[in-house]
């Protein structure tokens, strides 16, 4: 996708390539269709009509082909082939691990489906509800994913990993610094050619804008219009979805309230739900993960007769200062530890993946094959150790470079492309999944 740049904040080690398309027979640079859309335009309505597609030129002896999707503002943008992002190079704009690194692989066709038009998701919980009277029988939590090897539909946790993963969320270069701003550019983005259960993301979706005195109407406005259009209309409920990050978790008389950064009005949850929530993602409340980390949370709301809006469920990730998603808060500590030594990495995401399911905790994409980084960060559990056993026996068969950290020992060093044999450095080989 023609993702907005991060910042730069220096030269680092081995620059991301260049960013080169090709547009109806024309090389354009990739940098500057995103900071002039408006000057390419007839070029891109001619590829689409004249060849279907464009081209993306990181390679030097094949082209892959790349989607051009309009807005519904009308500007075009790209992004790669369904299927085809891992075959670019590690350091393109358009490269994606493969999906058998994420639990991205463990949806049916259905729940995911992606095409030049944009990408259409089934989601877990219904964002609009008949008011008859309900089906006898236990209906499925809002979150919850239907289980089984293919899900048919994407929980909460998955959509926000999906939509951080297409937003290029997941991935550092050596040279950025994020910023909320970033973020919510590259989101909005996505949504923009999405939909949810048939609605428009856009509309299904509030992503809370950085806030600047400037914009802080407008902000409102849009906030105010989500709002709109949720709640009871003849005899259908309408709920929505607000992702965002989040600040205070804080007991009222009734529950408790979230406030989120950049945005004024706060959401209301009960005590029950909000201890459900710290019972899923417990490394998101520890205090260890230090205080850069940031927790992101995608909420599934109503509005309350009385105006305020109530959280029926709710997703949360934890990341570190630069927005890239942890598992654990020794994972916060590899992170920051990789962006120090200048390493791009990509962190695989779980998605709604059961926790028995394995994917590397990094990929580091400086060296040929990638070299994946793992975090054994749980000690004295017979499972886990089953799961780090049978791991590292695939990583020694299949001969693909690992780096490891066991954290009862010193992090690794991680300055040089490629592992050493060095305390817990070691070389093995790396396996997407336990099989």
């Amino acid at each position: 996708m023609d993702h907005p740049q991060k910042t730069p904040h220096g030269d680092g080690r081995g620059p991301r390539l260049p960013a080169r398309i090709q547009l109806a027979g024309r090389t354009v640079d990739l940098g500057a269709v995103r900071d002039n859309p408006v000057s390419y335009a007839r070029l891109f309505e001619r590829a689409r009509s004249e060849v279907g597609h464009a081209l993306c030129l990181c390679r030097p002896t094949w082209r892959l082909r790349l989607v051009i999707r309009a807005t519904r503002s009308g500007r075009y943008h790209v992004a790669g082939w369904p299927g085809e992002g891992d075959q670019h190079l590690a350091r393109c704009p358009f490269h994606k691990i493969a999906p058998s690194l994420t639990g991205r692989s463990g949806y049916a066709s259905e729940a995911i489906k992606e095409s030049g038009v944009g990408t259409s998701i089934r989601f877990a919980a219904p964002l609009r509800r008949q008011l008859e009277a309900p089906t006898p029988g236990r209906a499925p939590r809002a979150s919850e994913a239907p289980a089984g090897p293919s899900r048919r539909a994407v929980g909460l946790l998955g959509l926000l990993h999906w939509l951080w993963e297409e937003a290029r969320l997941t991935s550092w270069e050596p040279g950025e610094s994020v910023t909320w701003r970033d973020c919510h550019a590259g989101l909005e983005m996505q949504v923009d050619t999405c939909s949810i259960n048939g609605q428009p993301a856009a509309s299904a979706l509030h992503i809370v804008p950085p806030f600047r005195p400037e914009n802080a109407v407008r902000n409102e406005t849009e906030l105010a219009a989500f709002e709109e259009r949720l709640g009871r209309r003849g005899s259908s409920e309408y709920r929505g979805l607000i992702l965002g990050e989040a600040r205070a978790v804080e007991p009222t008389q009734f529950g408790v309230r979230i406030s989120l950064a950049h945005q004024r009005r706060p959401l209301f949850a009960s005590a029950a739900l909000a201890e459900r929530v710290r019972r899923s993602h417990p490394h998101v409340f520890s205090d260890a993960a230090g205080p850069s980390a940031r927790r992101i949370a995608l909420a599934l709301v109503d509005r309350h007769p009385k105006g305020y809006l109530t959280v029926s469920n709710m997703a949360l990730m934890l990341t570190n200062g630069s927005y890239i998603p942890a598992d654990s808060s020794y994972e916060v500590r590899m992170a920051d530890h990789l962006i120090a030594a200048r390493r791009p990495f990509t962190k695989p995401l779980r998605y709604d993946a059961a926790n028995e399911d394995v994917f590397p905790d990094f990929v580091l994409r400086d060296t040929d094959p990638a070299t994946y980084v793992e975090v054994y960060g749980v000690r004295g559990r017979e499972e886990y150790e089953r799961r780090k056993r049978v791991k590292q026996r695939y990583y020694r068969d299949h001969g693909i470079p690992v780096i490891e950290w066991d954290v009862a020992a010193e992090i690794p060093d991680v300055q040089s492309p490629g592992p050493r044999r060095s305390g817990s450095l070691r070389t093995a080989s790396a396996s997407p999944r336990t099989p």
